[in-house]
């Protein structure tokens, strides 16, 4: 089974997915390159995944996950965290890598899912 990159969003002040939150996808190597933006369906998962087949090789990556401004168009204060990115490294492209995060305007947390 080819690898792939996937990610969701829980809105831990509603204990809800987080619908419609912008994230970006970059190549950390070298320069850094943008290579998707998606925004999260009402499961708060992005319609595909990030990355899959060729275009899922081994290096650094970062998802930035737009935090203000999903918690800006639902009318909370959100004054304390902007963008939250999480770099990681793949290894092994033929493997999934799911990396979620959970967020509330004060916090986060991620970790590599399954």
């Amino acid at each position: 089974m080819p690898g792939k990159l996937s990610t969701h969003v829980l809105d831990l002040t509603t204990g809800r997915p987080a619908a419609g939150m912008k994230i970006e996808i970059w190549r950390r190597d070298a320069e850094p390159q943008l290579l998707q933006s998606a925004v999260t369906d009402p499961d708060g998962r992005t319609a595909s995944p990030l990355l899959s087949g060729s275009d899922f090789t081994p290096g650094s990556y970062e998802l930035v996950f737009y935090v203000r401004d999903y918690f800006s168009a639902r009318r909370v204060e959100c004054s304390f965290l902007d963008q939250v990115p999480v770099r990681f490294t793949v290894t092994d492209s033929d493997a999934g890598y799911h990396v979620p995060l959970l967020v509330s305007p004060w916090a986060y947390s991620t970790y590599r899912g399954s």
